[in-house]
């Protein structure tokens, strides 16, 4: 792991180079700031919490983090860049997990970019600080659970359209996975309406948004991360060999 600082480094000034990176967050932040106050009417709920402001989020990721996947391999699509790589002794593992984090960070900065809405929140009433804080982490797990299937698919696919297209569409599938067994309800078992909800990243981070931020919930998050992850450097890996 000695050259994972490189790796992390190097796709972090991607991302501060592409113009695409600060539209895409720009866009992220208005729409929270729209759509999480105003169509919600926190001002005039007086909410000691920004709960309203964050059931949005799950919905905003899937504009973000497909712009932000598409991103992640860019720089190796260059010759010269590949084989200068492919020179050096970096593993995949390094590679995958470089560039997770990288844009983990940027989705984080993005995340504390809100901040002037605590300030506000706390200006205007009493709020639980704590329970703010535990829906930033929330919002942060999800995004860092998405950005692992958007790197995932980077590597299943060349084009930024594909790339940008696949990993909307396979978060949006899982994102209304709730709405399907809603559906289902009366048509199947209990038992497997319960364990294929279990599975719904939006039922989790409902959950966590809720204020109860759980090790349970915070283990599926992390255990998602980690599988997508494994799954990319197994594919990077048999693609190379």
């Amino acid at each position: 792991m000695r050259l994972l600082p490189v790796i992390f480094k190097r796709q972090l000034a991607n991302y501060a180079c592409a113009p695409s990176t600060y539209l895409s967050v720009a866009i992220f932040l208005a729409l929270c700031a729209v759509l999480g106050l105003h169509s919600s009417q926190w001002m005039e709920r007086n909410s000691s919490d920004l709960q309203a402001f964050f059931d949005l989020h799950p919905w905003l990721y899937l504009l973000l983090v497909p712009l932000l996947s598409t991103q992640l391999w860019s720089d190796e699509s260059n010759v010269s860049f590949y084989d200068t790589l492919n020179a050096l002794p970096v593993t995949s593992v390094e590679r995958v997990i470089g560039k997770f984090i990288a844009a983990w960070t940027v989705c984080g900065i993005a995340l504390m970019l809100n901040f002037p809405l605590v300030i506000a929140v706390n200006y205007l009433g009493t709020p639980d600080n704590s329970v703010i804080a535990s829906q930033f982490l929330a919002s942060w797990l999800l995004a860092g659970s998405y950005l692992s299937v958007g790197c995932f698919i980077c590597v299943l696919a060349n084009q930024r359209l594909l790339i940008f297209f696949f990993t909307l569409g396979l978060l949006l599938t899982a994102s209304g996975l709730s709405s399907v067994l809603d559906a289902l309800e009366q048509q199947a078992p209990i038992w497997v309406i319960d364990s294929l909800m279990s599975l719904d990243p939006i039922a989790r981070f409902s959950a966590m948004d809720n204020g109860r931020l759980t090790l349970h919930d915070s283990l599926y998050f992390i255990s998602m991360i980690v599988a997508f992850l494994f799954a990319t450097t197994l594919t990077l890996n048999y693609k190379s060999s």
